[in-house]
């Protein structure tokens, strides 16, 4: 894992004066949270009465309590980002009266044995009142917390805001409200209750603390930093999309249009800005970054016998260049792309479907399923990632010392790396073996109408689950069927696949490792951690309905790359027209 990184002292200051504060943002939680719930007693039915009752008396008695573990998760949570770590892997703090919950299994002391908790509709309907928590958070409080990380960004150096600074972001004030409720000595029921009323009271408060926070950071004399605002081209909006698109590259078009003679634009520039700021001091794996000259494109052009061909080398250094300015692609997947760089433009001069308009090229294919694996492990530090990278390295490293380059070279690349990759999955799904063995002899007992515990009513222990007789496990009806639409999405789904998922209060990159023979437990792996989640079909489903699951698919650089090309392409011949005529 990587090492802790000490936070700018001005950032950390912040978050210890915002920290200070939170007990009192917390009674101002409470306060309003109890006034609106008074409020709305007369159009309750009279279970919600009883509830808001027995909500009533915890929260006079324990509010104390539950101050401390809303202060306490806020702390932990900030502390872990401010120190660039993973978030702790529990979002909540078991209070008395609690329940115990797991996010997945986690070793138990001294590394024997390991716990298992399945998650179902139940423990997902949590993460569904998280999840809107912090969309009303981020609804009511938009304006003030866009200004506040123009605040907290100029606090780090960031003046451009290429990210989000600010710890103290709702999904962190989300989990730390689900953290206090676990103070109350009630049902699980009573706690979702308390989070769904205190979420319009937490709402409205953060809208007045993050604009306090905003007033005092401005009279220390702190400037903002600005949102980057890009003025494009004329004529350069057309077809824009956000994200990946449809957008179905003309490489011929753009090649035609490009000159052919003389001094190219990109040759002043250099194979992927390495020059420039782009790679500046950003090694591949500890290794000094190739110094590519601007010349060598030069070099390159110089052995092509036809217009068409120099065209072709222009493009394949405009697509390259392209990627180096993707804010998406990580840093050190950007240092790889450079070293094929010039091979690349080597194999457009010999090999005609580098370009073709499917973007099918086993070169292409190669980049995107790099890139791809590499943005599910963001961790930079995760030693999975770093052999990922590794066998990238040496496979990029052999194809650019190859002097011929042709679709063969790529195409083993590509191979190489699904070796590897398979090869990780087996290593994951073996290290699981014993939890997937102990699911499917549950999944046999779901079958047969016995529901098993849940995170809700206690954790499995994975070593006693086979000893367990079916007859103490309490009957229970067999699941509802779900829709056609879920079913068809479900089925879908391989071991292998990679998903984005709201698991446990944040979302996560999940890879599926193992499915049930009958489909009712599916094992997920996070991307970047060892964690682990069963879950439980129908909270699958109630996921897929609410939006909080969704499959993920590799996106084609070379159609972002391509597109941005155009838009330079229609500028670059959009300018003698647009040029005011010679006096």
């Amino acid at each position: 894992m990587k090492s802790a990184t000490p936070a700018p002292p001005a950032l950390q200051q912040f978050v210890d004066d915002e920290l200070l504060r939170a007990p009192l943002l917390f009674d101002q939680v409470v306060d309003g949270t109890m006034d609106a719930t008074r409020k709305a007693l007369p159009e309750l039915m009279p279970l919600e009465r009883s509830l808001v009752g027995d909500l009533m008396q915890a929260l006079l008695a324990r509010r104390a309590r539950l101050s401390d573990y809303f202060v306490h998760s806020l702390t932990e949570q900030a502390q872990a980002e401010l120190a660039r770590g993973a978030p702790p892997a529990r979002a909540e703090t078991t209070g008395a009266g609690a329940s115990g919950t797991a996010a997945g299994y986690t070793p138990a002391a001294g590394g024997r044995g390991l716990t298992l908790a399945l998650v179902d509709e139940e423990e997902v309907a949590v993460d569904v009142h998280l999840s809107h928590t912090i969309e009303a958070i981020k609804s009511v409080a938009e304006y003030e917390l866009r200004e506040l990380q123009t605040f907290v960004a100029a606090l780090v150096g960031d003046m451009d805001m290429a990210r989000d600074h600010n710890p103290l972001r709702p999904a962190t004030h989300a989990r730390a409200l689900w953290a206090a409720a676990h103070a109350l000595p009630l049902t699980r029921g009573h706690q979702v209750f308390f989070m769904r009323h205190a979420a319009p009271a937490l709402a409205q408060v953060l809208r007045r603390s993050y604009a306090a926070a905003s007033s005092r950071l401005e009279s220390q004399g702190i400037e903002p930093a600005a949102y980057r605002t890009l003025i494009l081209p004329p004529g350069s909006r057309r077809g824009w999309r956000s994200g990946e698109s449809t957008f179905s590259p003309d490489l011929h078009g753009m090649r035609n249009s490009l000159p052919a003679e003389g001094e190219h634009p990109s040759a002043s520039r250099g194979p992927m800005r390495l020059q420039g700021q782009a790679f500046q001091g950003q090694p591949v794996l500890g290794h000094a970054q190739p110094e590519v000259p601007s010349a060598r494109w030069r070099e390159v052009a110089a052995q092509a016998s036809s217009a068409v061909d120099r065209q072709s080398v222009e493009l394949i250094s405009r697509l390259f260049d392209a990627m180096s300015r993707d804010r998406r692609l990580p840093a050190d997947v950007k240092a790889l792309l450079a070293r094929l760089h010039g091979p690349a433009m080597r194999l457009a001069l010999r090999d005609p479907d580098t370009l073709a308009q499917d973007g099918r090229h086993p070169l292409w294919r190669f980049i995107n399923r790099l890139a791809y694996e590499a943005e599910m492990a963001p961790d930079g530090g995760d030693p999975e990632r770093l052999n990922l990278l590794k066998v990238a390295q040496a496979t990029v490293e052999q194809i650019s010392a190859e002097p011929e380059q042709n679709a063969g070279l790529y195409r083993w690349a590509g191979e190489r790396l699904d070796n590897f990759l398979q090869k990780r999955l087996a290593r994951r799904i073996t290290r699981a073996a014993s939890q997937i063995g102990a699911l499917q002899k549950l999944e046999e007992r779901l079958a047969a109408g016995h529901p098993a515990p849940t995170t809700l009513s206690g954790t499995l222990d994975v070593q006693q689950l086979d000893t367990v007789p079916a007859d103490l496990f309490p009957q229970g009806s067999p699941p509802e069927p779900a829709p056609q639409a879920d079913i068809a999405w479900l089925e879908a789904l391989r071991a292998g696949d990679w998903v984005r998922m709201f698991m446990k209060g944040r979302w996560v990159q999940a890879q599926l490792l193992w499915l049930g023979e009958r489909r009712e437990i599916w094992l997920f792996g996070d991307g970047a951690s060892d964690t682990t989640w069963a879950v439980r079909r129908r909270a699958l489903t109630l996921m897929h309905d609410e939006h909080l699951i969704k499959g993920l698919s590799q996106r084609s650089l070379l159609r972002s790359a391509a597109e941005g090309v155009q838009r330079e392409v229609l500028w670059q011949t959009e300018q003698p027209r647009t040029a005011p005529a010679p006096r």
